[in-house]
């Protein structure tokens, strides 16, 4: 098994960021609706698998009872481990991920000099794709797998249906300095590993090798409970157009607006600082003498 040293990943980072920010925008659009996909893909086989885990128990003062819907730590296991394929394909088929390139088009401007305005750019134009992408996959789960429909044509929500309101109304219930504060630190913690997860991938030559390097940082930060701004423009979606279908499911505190307020646009902020200052400036300053020995 073939890997790089620490010092060849950073530069590797770096032009790979350098090629990106050299795509036209119609490019960058149309990766970053595939990678949009593709992590709601991970984040559909996510809700569809931890939905319905048997709960355990625990002692009261009554005795022993039903802990309820699940054992929180093995529903979380199982969340991450199934969600890695969403970045797993990102990486090897060549798409574009807003939160990937969070790191990778910084680590370009420091080591290539490409300005920032070519890094704002990338962002920009990955994000709306990232969006897109996301936005029709969790329409064809909302009208697929999260609904059945009768003969007369009216919906019924499924038990992976009513999960998947469940996770988009827990997404959205961050209110207050304090909710927004822990928002943000839960997607500083996720970007911080989804791009060591990306540098992972970066590290080794063969199909294992770079399967393993991104499957165990994503396992980790959904199993944590972190907050991935991509995954969630699949994750409260999937949860607004499936309780559309049926109104009396629908929950008052999850709509269009509280989407982006109560979550996106802290979790989009968040993630930023997670990929850039924490990946793309430690490593760059750590390893910025190598680097330059290497020209």
């Amino acid at each position: 098994m073939v890997f790089h040293p620490p010092v060849a990943i950073v530069a590797k980072a770096g032009d790979a960021g350098k090629y990106k920010v050299g795509l036209p925008a119609w490019n960058m659009v149309l990766r970053g609706f595939m990678s949009g996909a593709y992590i709601a893909m991970g984040a559909a086989l996510a809700t569809v698998c931890s939905t319905g885990i048997v709960a355990g128990k625990v002692a009261t003062d009554a005795g022993f009872v039903n802990a309820g819907f699940a054992a929180p730590g093995i529903g979380q296991l199982i969340l991450g481990a199934v969600f890695p394929v969403g970045l797993i394909i990102t990486i090897l088929c060549g798409a574009e991920l807003f939160t990937g390139d969070a790191m990778l088009a910084p680590m370009a401007a420091f080591i290539h000099k490409v300005s920032w305005g070519n890094v704002l750019n990338l962002w920009l134009w990955v994000y709306i794709g990232n969006l897109l992408g996301s936005l029709v996959f969790a329409y064809i789960m909302a009208y697929g797998p999260f609904t059945t429909w009768d003969a007369a044509g009216t919906a019924s929500i499924t038990a992976f249906g009513t999960r998947a309101i469940a996770i988009a109304t827990t997404k959205v219930s961050y209110v207050g300095a304090a909710g927004m504060w822990s928002l943000f630190l839960k997607a500083v913690g996720c970007n911080w590993l989804v791009n060591l997860a990306v540098l992972l991938g970066i590290c080794a030559d063969d199909l294992i090798g770079k399967f393993f390097g991104i499957w165990f940082p994503i396992m980790a930060f959904v199993s944590i409970g972190f907050e991935h701004c991509v995954a969630n423009m699949y994750f409260i979606p999937a949860g607004l157009f499936t309780q559309s279908l049926v109104p009396s499911a629908a929950s008052a505190s999850l709509t269009w607006v509280t989407m982006w307020t109560n979550n996106i646009i802290v979790a989009t902020l968040g993630n930023i600082v997670g990929g850039l200052l924490f990946v793309g400036i430690l490593y760059w300053v750590a390893f910025r003498k190598e680097i330059q020995a290497l020209k």
